[in-house]
């Protein structure tokens, strides 16, 4: 049974992690498409797009057709709580993103998963062994 959508409280992730998701899957997306995937205004994330470049999480150029922005996103920043501290974006990014898709049989296996820039690979998610997710609640299977 699925559950119905409340969209008059509250939510687990803000406006700024969901932009940085949405961009994090599509460096090159374009604005007004982040603001329908993540259901806000374009003029909103044109406001949290500069909050994360001003933070360093990400940053921006023009993309060689010179038409649209290509977004570069640094893994390796660190949450801005306090009570996230010791956690990489990577992390939250790794949590949301699907897997890729096994390579068909008649190619090679490639370790690790590509960064979104295509830069290498991306750090691996931490896993737990069947013994310590059985006993934690909130482990992802």
């Amino acid at each position: 049974m699925g559950r119905s959508v409340d969209r008059s409280g509250w939510t687990f992730l803000t406006s700024h992690a969901r932009v940085l998701l949405a961009i994090a899957a599509d460096p090159g997306i374009r604005l007004r498409d982040v603001a329908a995937r993540c259901d806000v205004t374009e003029r909103t994330v044109q406001g949290i797009v500069a909050d994360l470049e001003q933070a360093k999480y990400l940053t921006r150029q023009r993309a060689r057709d010179g038409r649209r922005n290509q977004y570069r996103v640094d893994t390796t920043a660190p949450f801005r709580h306090p009570a996230e501290e010791g956690h990489e974006i990577a992390e939250l990014i790794t949590l949301f993103t699907p897997l890729p898709a096994p390579p068909p049989a008649d190619q090679p296996h490639r370790l690790g998963r590509a960064t979104r820039d295509g830069s290498g690979p991306a750090p691996e998610p931490r896993r737990q062994s069947p013994s310590a997710s059985a006993s934690t609640p909130h482990a992802r299977p």
